[in-house]
């Protein structure tokens, strides 16, 4: 029982986190979308400019974060939430209470990051998917004049 007051405590918790994560969101994508022109000299259009790369980064990154809830969400009404998606073993309430959006238990997570990703560790990636060649392994020829570089960095 004690766990079923946790999972109703996250639940609570994760509708409070969306209803933040959208209105923080909208209130930057509104700010973007207007697009100050840019004054002054060119020292204060390039802090201008930079301002703006930073808070679309963090829009994109608070995006990720509202599908992630959203996603826990919709794993609460399935009945699925609490459950490592690798292993189907519970994950710890504590776990939870950290990460509230977690699909992993700490072990795969752990196993996961280790090994570069699910597809690398177990090997039932289908590479074939994004690979222009049937055999993923197979040597392509490269024209050194087809590839550009940016030296500027």
């Amino acid at each position: 029982m004690a766990r079923n007051d946790a999972l109703l405590r996250l639940h609570k918790t994760l509708l409070v986190r969306r209803t933040e994560l959208r209105k923080r969101l909208g209130v930057e994508l509104s700010d973007l979308s207007r697009g100050k022109q840019p004054s002054g000299d060119a020292a204060d259009v390039a802090f201008e400019s930079s301002g703006e790369e930073i808070a679309t980064q963090l829009a994109e990154l608070e995006a990720k974060e509202l599908a992630q809830v959203e996603r826990a969400l919709r794993r609460l009404k399935q009945g699925t939430y609490g459950k490592c998606e690798a292993c189907s073993a519970k994950i710890p309430v504590a776990r939870l209470n950290a990460l509230p959006y977690s699909t992993l238990c700490i072990a795969c997570q752990r196993e996961m990051e280790a090994d570069g990703g699910w597809g690398s560790a177990r090997g039932d990636f289908d590479w074939t998917r994004i690979s222009d060649h049937r055999d993923p392994m197979a040597e392509r020829e490269v024209n050194i004049a087809d590839l550009e570089i940016d030296l500027s960095k």
